[in-house]
């Protein structure tokens, strides 16, 4: 399989390509618009200078099977576009884009032209948290806290809290018919958000505190007198009555633990099968988290 990934960034490097690069029968293709970096990542990974390429269309003539996007999101919308024009199966992480009306006219193009893309939220294959989906789900609760880093509303929330929104989404046991949102604007910076699903017979919490004093993400889920908690994505502890603790094995990599590896795997295999994958779930995500935008602009005066 011929595969290129655009954008070289830190998610690319640690989380992407250790998978890519490693996989048998890829035969990989990386772009970026800074010749540096593409020397530095490329000669890491042994990488001929045939694979290198410093434009999109250079890349696109090489006739790819597949697209990994992880370039800035704000280029989101013409890169993929330009992808799903050439009907090139594309992966892209999220957010697709940071207005609704760009993810929604992306999602659309790639039904059109019958092209599979995907959005990345590693989270729904990330072990400990499929191990959630199998557990009763009356309260579900997710934290994911940083330390001094308030940031502007729509950006925080697309960059960042859409991995809440979506994990929420992907655990509530069933529909939801009444969304609350929460939040402190303080200087047209976003400090914590909080969002509630509920629907018959659960409620789910989702939490994002950019002013906490540790840099943490866990989860809860909760019901019949039983609970299974996940630590920072590594750490599974089961609660009915004494806790009992399992803990990431000491060579789990890293992309394994978080679920990344398993969504590489499960789009490449799509590709392979012929299978279209369909990003129209990801868009409701999208949706609810501009209903989520809406509303803190609205409580800070700023809509």
């Amino acid at each position: 399989m011929r595969i290129g990934c655009i954008g070289l960034g830190d998610i690319a490097q640690k989380a992407y390509l250790p998978v890519l690069g490693t996989l048998p029968g890829v035969d990989l293709h990386l772009q970026t618009r800074t010749p540096e970096t593409l020397e530095r990542v490329a000669g890491s990974l042994h990488l001929a200078d045939g694979r290198r390429h410093t434009t999109l269309d250079s890349l696109l003539a090489q006739d790819l099977d597949a697209a990994f996007v992880h370039a800035p999101t704000s280029a989101h919308p013409e890169i993929v576009e330009r992808l799903l024009e050439a009907g090139v199966p594309t992966y892209v992480d999220k957010p697709l884009a940071y207005e609704l009306a760009d993810s929604a006219r992306l999602v659309a193009l790639a039904e059109e032209r019958n092209v599979s893309l995907m959005v990345g939220f590693n989270r729904r294959h990330a072990p400990g948290y499929v191990q959630c989906a199998d557990h009763p789900r009356e309260l579900i609760l997710m934290q994911k806290n940083r330390i001094g880093l308030p940031e502007e509303p729509r950006t925080m929330i697309l960059d960042d809290f859409i991995h809440v929104v979506d994990t929420l989404r992907f655990l509530v046991p069933g529909p939801v018919d009444d969304v609350t949102v929460r939040a402190r604007v303080h200087d047209g910076l976003l400090h914590h958000v909080v969002l509630q699903l509920a629907g018959d017979g659960f409620t789910a919490l989702g939490v994002m505190n950019r002013r906490s004093g540790s840099a943490e993400e866990i989860l809860e889920v909760a019901g019949q007198d039983s609970k299974r908690q996940v630590i920072n994505l590594a750490e599974i502890v089961d609660h009915k009555g004494q806790p009992t603790v399992r803990r990431r094995g000491d060579w789990v990599p890293v992309a394994r633990q978080r679920g990344i590896e398993q969504a590489v795997l499960f789009f490449l295999d799509a590709v392979r099968a012929g299978r279209v994958l369909s990003a129209r779930d990801a868009l409701e995500t999208h949706e609810l988290c501009e209903r989520v935008v809406r509303a803190v602009l609205e409580r800070s005066g700023a809509a």
